[in-house]
């Protein structure tokens, strides 16, 4: 199975809004997002916005009237879990000295519920059987 790209690195601020779109429980207006945070204005919004478009984390869900005038409404392409997930591997790889399985150990030291350790079992086993596939052949 080949390796898909990875995300891009994105700021902060990127995060933030992109936080505000999975969360939602529909697709967000830069108006509502900029409601959520008095920080945010709805300039800085919509150049945000721009950005994850380019980047094709987000898409135009559809064209909505806000108030009277015609604006676009977004939602993500992709979901927190891949996006963590992904980042989460980008940073393990930048630690050259750094390996699997002292990083599991690591998060393990935090309690984690038995159901959690069942999937890791079976990830696990599956590794080791496509490991054993792959030397087979």
């Amino acid at each position: 199975m080949p390796k898909k790209n990875p995300f891009q690195k994105i700021t902060n601020r990127e995060l933030e809004i992109m936080q505000f779109l999975w969360h939602a429980d529909h697709p967000l207006i830069a108006s509502e997002i900029a409601a959520m945070k008095p920080d945010l204005t709805v300039n800085t919004v919509q150049s945000v916005l721009r950005n994850l478009l380019k980047h094709k984390y987000i898409e135009v869900a559809k064209i909505v009237y806000s108030g009277t005038v015609l604006t676009r409404s977004y939602r993500p392409l992709i979901t927190e879990q891949e996006f963590g997930i992904d980042q989460v591997i980008q940073d393990f790889h930048s630690f050259k000295g750094l390996s699997l399985s002292h990083l599991v150990a690591g998060l393990l030291n935090e309690p984690v519920p038995a159901s959690e350790i069942d999937e890791l079992e079976e990830v696990i086993r599956k590794q080791r059987a496509l490991l054993q596939e792959n030397q087979s052949e």
